[in-house]
């Protein structure tokens, strides 16, 4: 669900959400917002133009970014990273390194190029499993046309805060205790909700653990093969 900062808010009481904190925006957060949608909207124009189909997906789709927040583009399916490069080059963008990671035995591996240290593009080589897929609906997400009609959606924070965007901000909700909730109003499984719960809360005990496999790709080389040189696939 989603709305145009110039539209109402959807109602989301109808669905349990009570309660909330209200933030309200500032000049100089929408000002953040503008320039972080401005160098998403410019990457993914680029690979929409090559046939693909980025989301933006976080802070920059829900629209409670801060100046150090990242502009992350994923694309949901696989594709041939050869095509996502020559997208990027072909519209001025170059990157400073490309990684394969697999975050889990469980997880597929994915691609990510980095523009810079806020900015990356993302695409799995394998197909997501549903739950994976999932993942980006609930920390927020909007295609191209989305972002052209300057939208703003819910999602979940890494804090596991539901941020549900209003006319002037936004309003937040503490997703524990909230899981099915929260699943109605992202449009998710709940088993994604307590998947996620899960994870988050013990990143926030524990700290981040790492991912199971980070390979860094040479010059010369491409996704692919590092990935199976290193059997990933």
């Amino acid at each position: 669900m989603s709305f145009s900062d110039s539209g109402t808010p959807p109602d989301f009481r109808s669905l349990g959400l009570l309660g909330g904190k209200r933030v309200v925006y500032t000049e100089e957060r929408w000002q953040f917002l503008r320039r972080k949608r401005s160098r998403a909207l410019a990457i993914m124009t680029a690979l929409v133009q090559r046939g693909l189909a980025p989301v933006v997906h976080g802070s920059v789709a829900r629209g409670d970014v801060r100046a150090s927040s990242d502009v992350d583009v994923f694309i949901p399916r696989p594709v041939p990273s050869y095509l996502v490069e020559v997208a990027l080059a072909e519209a001025g963008f170059s990157w400073q390194y490309r990684e394969v990671v697999k975050a889990t035995p469980l997880y597929v591996t994915k691609a990510y190029i980095h523009l810079d240290e806020l900015t990356t593009v993302s695409f799995p080589l394998q197909k997501l499993s549903c739950t994976e897929r999932e993942f980006y609906r609930f920390g927020g997400e909007l295609d191209l046309e989305g972002l052209k009609k300057g939208r703003r959606v819910p999602g979940v924070t890494k804090q596991l805060v539901l941020i549900v965007p209003t006319e002037d901000g936004h309003e937040e909700y503490e997703v524990v205790g909230r899981e099915h909730v929260v699943a109605r109003v992202l449009g998710v499984s709940i088993a994604t909700v307590q998947e996620r719960v899960r994870v988050l809360t013990r990143r926030r005990e524990v700290g981040r653990t790492g991912v199971f496999r980070k390979v860094v790709v040479p010059e010369g080389k491409s996704v692919e093969e590092v990935a199976v040189e290193y059997r990933l696939l």
